[in-house]
């Protein structure tokens, strides 16, 4: 696979003393997947006319680890007409000149985190060829699961006394924050969440709820009172399976448990992990409010007021909405426990709260269906209804388990390469398991279903087939349970009530 990597990537790679985790993590994935790293003249045009000369002569030897593209020319039209349309600066035109590689096929895939690149990318239809360095980490541990070396990564809490302060994953922080050693030392019988790998943090979350009496002096524009979850301190290494989303979860889950209506994070904007956390945050609805200090610390804020976004539901997760359209959902057992492993949050004690399997952290997951019936859009509900077990009886163990929001319907899908391209970034599947989806049956293509895992019911509160008919939302009818199948919002409203359905996501 050839594999053009942005001019930041390189940058940072080639002339930081100190590297990124994330960027470190992503040059070992493509070695060990054996991609080829390509690098464009622009970009080694850029990197030589900011560096020094003693630089520029260690850099040079350097780039012999990358393939070095020629320029495609002419650039074709439908590529200037999006330069002319979005591009700026010359930073831009740079961007787009990289772009245009991946538009004329002389590479595979680009990997960026420009959101500039990632819209432009999608103006040119190849957005499904465009990854950010998260989505490729999470692509390659799926297709290379022999690659990653930790199958086990747990989310847990732990006690700040019990984590290693010394641990380099906190030099950043210490850099960023003037006496943040001492502030940890006093947190000693708090608590957070945590994983690792290898007894190396992977990512920390420290949770605080303020209530309404909250001073908030050095934050302007001042808040008004409110009930709030602080997110106190919040940073993730990238590894292939999905953490920033597992922890964007855990927000969610205590930000619902403790009723509050507001959420809100102080974070700086210098470094490349603060960049893409930021990112991450602005997708599930937060949104630069204000500063803190006068040091440049930024406040970025998300309403958690109970309403929902048609248009955009990761800007109102986890609320649920009953006035449209729903659908029963069938799943296979097997495909079930990969794709919708219960992960609600534990409220035993701190040190029995583990999740075990990465397929888990995911929020935003890829759904393949055959359904004839394909009227399903953005903002709409799903249940998923697990089929039987094998060899026991429907009546009873055939239940519905979860309720998703739909994101996107993704329909008309050209080839089985097309399709490949659109399912790999979500799918829990490899690109073998994907052509055979796409090729079981060449009269009915299948189709992909964009959602968000927005509840899990409950143990005890799952409602089988059996009592599905007895409340008049399956008939009984064969083959009833084939495809999408939809039912009414009296009908979704009881499941609600019958599943005891937690009355603080439901937005009536």
């Amino acid at each position: 696979m050839k594999v053009l990597l942005d001019s930041n990537i390189i940058l940072h790679k080639e002339t930081h003393a100190t590297v990124d985790q994330i960027i470190d993590v992503l040059y070992d994935f493509l070695n060990k997947a054996k991609c080829t790293k390509c690098i464009h003249p622009t970009t080694l045009a850029r990197l030589y006319r900011n560096l020094p000369k003693e630089t520029s002569e260690r850099f040079n030897t350097k780039t012999n680890n990358y393939e070095k593209l020629s320029p495609t020319v002419p650039i074709p039209e439908q590529v200037k007409m999006v330069s002319a349309k979005i591009d700026i600066d010359e930073n831009d035109k740079t961007d787009t000149l990289l772009l245009n590689e991946l538009f004329c096929e002389k590479v595979d895939i680009l990997i960026s985190d420009n959101k500039k690149i990632q819209i432009k990318a999608a103006l040119l239809g190849i957005e499904d060829r465009v990854f950010s360095i998260d989505s490729f980490l999470e692509m390659i541990a799926s297709e290379h699961s022999e690659l990653v070396d930790y199958k086990v990564l747990a989310v847990k809490q732990s006690y700040f006394r019990d984590i290693d302060l010394n641990d380099p994953f906190f030099d950043s922080l210490k850099e960023d924050y003037s006496g943040f050693e001492e502030w940890f030392t006093k947190k000693a019988d708090r608590k957070a969440y945590v994983t690792y790998n290898k007894n190396q943090l992977l990512s920390f979350l420290f949770l605080k709820i303020e209530d309404s009496d909250e001073c908030y002096d050095d934050i302007s524009p001042i808040f008004k009172p409110k009930k709030r979850l602080k997110v106190g301190t919040f940073k993730v290494v990238g590894n292939g399976v999905r953490l920033g989303e597992r922890f964007m979860k855990i927000i969610f889950d205590n930000a619902v448990v403790n009723e509050v209506e507001e959420i809100y994070v102080t974070i700086f904007n210098g470094r490349e992990e603060q960049k893409r956390l930021i990112s991450l945050l602005e997708d599930w609805g937060f949104y630069e409010y204000g500063a803190k200090g006068g040091h440049g610390e930024l406040v970025y804020v998300r309403n958690f007021s109970k309403c929902f976004d048609i248009e955009n539901p990761k800007k109102t997760f986890p609320f649920i909405p009953t006035n449209t359209n729903v659908f029963l959902v069938p799943i296979y057992p097997d495909y079930h426990t990969e794709l919708l492993p219960d992960s609600f949050l534990r409220t035993e004690s701190p040190l029995d709260y583990v999740e075990n399997e990465p397929y888990r952290n995911a929020l935003s997951k890829v759904y393949i269906s055959r359904s004839i019936h394909r009227n399903i859009k953005r903002g709409d509900v799903i249940i998923f209804y697990r089929t039987a077990s094998l060899g026991k009886s429907a009546y009873y163990t055939s239940v519905i388990t979860t309720i998703g929001i739909i994101e996107e319907k993704i329909d008309n899908i050209k080839s089985e390469a097309n399709f490949i391209e659109k399912a790999r970034k979500r799918s829990i599947f490899t690109e073998e398991r994907l052509k055979d989806f796409w090729n079981y049956n060449s009269y009915n293509r299948p189709f992909l279903i964009k959602f968000l895992s927005a509840y899990s019911f409950q143990l005890g509160n799952r409602i089988n087939r059996q009592k599905l008919l007895d409340l008049g939302i399956l008939t009984g009818e064969r083959a009833e349970m084939r495809g999408l199948k939809q039912i009414t919002n009296e009908q979704f409203q009881i499941i609600l009530r019958e599943a005891k359905v937690d009355e603080r996501v439901i937005v009536h």
